[in-house]
């Protein structure tokens, strides 16, 4: 059987290649999903099935008793396309395959704009999880493929929540279908409106957060009464948990969330997840989050490890306080993920052993560092040093 993948482009008859065509026409039998299946363009067979899941369609296949068979797929089969499950399936069958490719919503939409597109970032949204606003603070134009729960309007909300309600969006409706549309305005009205199932968002350039070094100023934060790791320790804190842009992070013991925002800062491709027992420190938390716009930063209000419990395993674990429970947050940072990095502080001395003994534990050598940072304040027509107080960071090694 000579089997062929054909991208339909926006599943009108109109958006197939030469090439597509000719493998439709040519095709005993036709698989695809049920919108595609009744705009097939003339020619084709009646031998057609309605079928998504790819182990269905390569059981079909096997059965199949014609020379040649087709599965179609929306859009192009390189762009967030079942064609790339499909691929593998056969590839680990042996069976052969051919694939003709079709015509993206990127396309469509570009095209219909009059713009070139290759300095788009392109993101999917369909059936998937999707941070919009981490997407957009890259400083290029987004676009994004909608479906299922996320669409135009839900993306534009998160995003107009985050502060970027005034900028540009354009949506494109039924691209490549004579009940094509395309809607600009801000994201905040788009925010309000509604829009048909098959829609694309493009976001224009949102304005970038600026980025520096770990280390922010103690004062840029909301505090209240809450203790707040100081600035110098929240660098060394980065520096020994090395985070990378697209780490997932835990804060436990979270206190006024400044860690966490630094975190949610240095991996505004991750995720970060912080965990305070205190309500008002929770408050903090959430109000340092909408001043700093890092919605990758989500918080727990619970007692740790606990409040771990349904977190994702961790790249790296910063453990700012514990409540006594110490030895059990390191038993579950570790659980979650062996490998974790992990680095915890502490001021008093019987935490810092504390810490050595449960590291220990886990046949890992701690590596302490002390921290003695000390500040001038005027005095007069002097300047004296005013020390703060000693802490330990404890780190594995």
């Amino acid at each position: 059987m000579r089997i062929t993948l054909v991208g339909m482009g926006s599943g009108a008859p109109g958006g197939l290649t030469v090439r597509g065509l000719a493998a439709l026409q040519g095709a005993g039998l036709i698989i695809g999903a049920r919108r595609l299946l009744q705009n097939l363009p003339d020619g084709c067979t009646d031998n057609r099935t309605a079928l998504y899941k790819t182990d269905e369609i390569c059981a079909l296949l096997q059965e199949a008793g014609c020379e040649r068979a087709a599965v179609v797929f929306s859009g192009d089969t390189g762009f967030y396309s079942g064609a790339g499950a499909l691929c593998r399936a056969l590839d680990a069958a042996g069976t052969p395959y051919t694939v003709e490719p079709g015509v993206s919503s990127v396309q469509l939409l570009a095209a219909a704009l009059g713009r070139p597109w290759q300095d788009w970032q392109l993101v999917s949204a369909h059936g998937c999880a999707c941070d919009p606003v981490a997407a957009c603070q890259k400083g290029v134009p987004t676009f994004f493929l909608t479906g299922g729960s996320e669409t135009p309007a839900t993306l534009c909300a998160r995003l107009a929540a985050a502060g970027y309600g005034e900028v540009i969006a354009t949506v494109g409706e039924n691209l490549g279908s004579d009940a094509q549309r395309l809607v600009t305005d801000t994201v905040a009205a788009l925010a309000q409106q509604q829009f048909a199932p098959l829609s694309v968002l493009l976001a224009e350039r949102c304005p970038a957060p600026p980025r520096r070094a770990p280390g922010l100023p103690d004062e840029v934060f909301l505090r209240g009464k809450t203790p707040m790791t100081k600035q110098e320790v929240r660098a060394a804190v980065l520096a020994k948990l090395a985070v990378r842009p697209n780490d997932t992070l835990w804060d436990v013991g979270a206190g006024t969330g400044s860690v966490s925002v630094e975190m949610a800062l240095a991996a505004p491709e991750g995720r970060v997840y912080a965990a305070e027992c205190d309500a008002d420190a929770c408050e903090l938390v959430c109000q340092n989050r909408a001043k700093f716009a890092v919605q990758n930063l989500h918080l727990t209000q619970g007692l740790a490890p606990e409040a771990l419990a349904d977190w994702p395993a961790p790249d790296a674990v910063f453990i700012g306080g514990s409540k006594g429970n110490l030895r059990a947050i390191v038993d579950a940072a570790l659980a979650a993920n062996p490998a974790a990095r992990l680095c915890i502080s502490a001021i008093a001395l019987e935490t810092l052993q504390q810490a050595v003994a449960a590291l220990t534990a886990h046949g890992l050598t701690a590596q302490v560092t002390q921290i003695a940072v000390s500040r001038s304040r005027a005095a007069g027509s002097l300047h004296l040093l005013m020390a703060n107080n000693p802490v330990f960071l404890i780190a594995r090694e």
